[in-house]
């Protein structure tokens, strides 16, 4: 099992020449592998940079996809018409400083045929940053339950009929994504399931309660599903990213973990739980205590949404604070999520993003030496 104490949750800043770059493959202005060496160089980057952070998990900072949850339906057929909103929708939260956002769900979203996998989804990503890296490369798909906001009672009835038989394909191209990943050396691989966390906000709640499953059923089919994905694979970590939404430096929701604690921290066959925790939106750390012993923790304390520049003294204390709940030896810290979930990004500076790594591998070293 991979035992860093420095992790990092998956994306990170995309220079503006990948994102003008992507502008033009859309309009035909650049060949496809014009674009792929200029993302290429902008994985690269993302490489050196965490490496020179120091950081003990590296990812490729999700460059070549839209969003965290795009590759799924870049990579496989059947999803229909759709753009950025599909990832974005949701009344989003912000500080004073970004303000609230609602983005509509576009009616047209839906699932409209079978499933059908062009292509694997997140290879590419792992083969390239394996050959330019000597740390350990964490790989992020979405969870499957994650998907529900793509099937529609109406649009998808006939390639659908219910929702169950929808997430179930979904599982199944994720877990053939698994063991792809791992015949290719993959070690280390994260789900990330933010809906989980949207459950305790009423709204969001009662949204996914309209797809026809109820709280209960959410937790323990959503988590059938996401071990269904993880399988059993003897050699592999797997982590589990909990997060309440995470876009242009705004968010979904607020709440303690407390009310799905039990069961995801209990359930879920994941060894590693990414946790946000970065302010009072996410409570305290009692939740902690439904944490099995043979999990770790990671601890996102450092915000992705603000150039708050948190020092290596306060890092420790919220991680000493933790620790009275859950052994020190079973804990890591992390930033709260990405730092670009998807090409929107986050009102951050790429030198906010270095000088807040650069703090985490230093709290680090302080705290487990």
């Amino acid at each position: 099992m991979i035992e860093a104490r420095t992790d990092v949750v998956g994306s990170l800043l995309r220079p503006p020449e990948l994102l003008e770059a992507r502008e033009k493959l859309a309009r035909g202005e650049i060949s496809p592998p014009e674009f792929k060496r200029i993302e290429d160089r902008a994985v690269d980057a993302v490489l050196e940079l965490q490496e020179r952070c120091g950081l003990e998990v590296v990812t490729d900072g999700e460059l070549r996809r839209e969003s965290f949850q795009s590759q799924l339906t870049e990579a496989v057929e059947g999803f229909g018409e759709h753009d950025i909103s599909a990832f974005l929708w949701g009344e989003w939260r912000g500080d004073e400083s970004v303000g609230d956002k609602s983005v509509e769900r576009p009616r047209t979203l839906g699932v409209v045929e079978r499933l059908r996998r062009k292509r694997h989804l997140s290879s590419e990503e792992f083969v390239y940053a394996r050959a330019r890296t000597d740390r350990i490369v964490k790989v992020t798909l979405p969870s499957p339950s994650l998907f529900a906001n793509f099937w529609d009672p109406d649009i998808s009835k006939e390639a659908y009929p219910t929702l169950d038989g929808f997430l179930e394909d979904v599982a199944e191209v994720l877990r053939e994504e698994v063991e792809e990943l791992v015949r290719l050396g993959a070690e280390y691989v994260q789900l990330d399931a933010p809906h989980y966390p949207l459950l305790v906000d009423p709204k969001t709640r009662a949204f996914y309660e309209r797809r026809g499953w109820s709280v209960d059923e959410w937790l323990a089919r959503g988590i059938e599903l996401d071990n269904y994905v993880i399988g059993s694979h003897p050699g592999v970590t797997f982590a589990f990213h909990l997060c309440r939404g995470n876009q242009g430096s705004r968010w979904l929701a607020s709440g303690s973990y407390e009310p799905i604690a039990r069961r995801i921290f209990r359930d879920i066959a994941a060894r590693r739980l990414m946790l946000e925790y970065d302010d009072e939106r996410s409570g305290d750390f009692q939740p902690l205590r439904h944490v099995p012993e043979d999990k770790t923790v990671v601890l996102g304390l450092v915000t992705t949404k603000t150039p708050r520049r948190e020092t290596v003294e306060e890092l420790e204390g919220r991680v000493r604070e933790a620790a009275r709940i859950i052994p020190l030896e079973r804990l890591a810290i992390s930033p709260q999520c990405g730092f670009s979930t998807s090409i929107v990004g986050n009102a951050v500076t790429v030198e906010d993003e270095e000088y807040k790594l650069r703090t985490l591998v230093r709290a680090a070293g302080r705290i487990w030496g």
